[in-house]
């Protein structure tokens, strides 16, 4: 397997990376070849063989449908880049204290979201086949 550094020292493959996470944390569950293609405004030989790369090293997993790929990112091993980089800071950031009503608007969400789904999932136990 390549060295992570290696792998993510090339511009094209972070950018691939960061689009593949922009996507993940908008709910979707693959990027084809052919979307990252029109995104990043790439050649498709181009992206293929950074995906390639990308996928030997373990960053991103592959599904495939028919003739298309979908792509997304397993960030894992990117721990090892954490874990490098981690004795290189100074100081961890401070702890800054949430203003009195910040703290109790946090506690009034988290108390609503349970209930919601406590909710819910009674609510689901009482359809058959659950």
């Amino acid at each position: 397997m390549a060295d992570i550094f290696d792998v993510i020292a090339d511009g094209t493959r972070r950018e691939i990376l960061r689009l593949l996470l922009d996507r993940s944390t908008a709910g979707s569950d693959g990027t084809s070849v052919s979307q990252i293609v029109s995104e990043l405004g790439v050649s498709q030989p181009t992206v293929s063989k950074h995906l390639k790369v990308l996928r030997e090293a373990g960053l991103v997993a592959v599904r495939e449908e028919g003739q298309h790929r979908f792509y997304r990112l397993e960030a894992a091993p990117l721990d090892e880049v954490d874990e490098w980089i981690l004795p290189f800071l100074d100081e961890p950031a401070p702890i800054v204290a949430l203003p009195e009503p910040a703290v109790h608007a946090a506690e009034v969400v988290g108390r609503t979201a349970a209930s919601a789904k406590h909710v819910l999932e009674t609510a689901l136990k009482k359809f058959p086949g659950r």
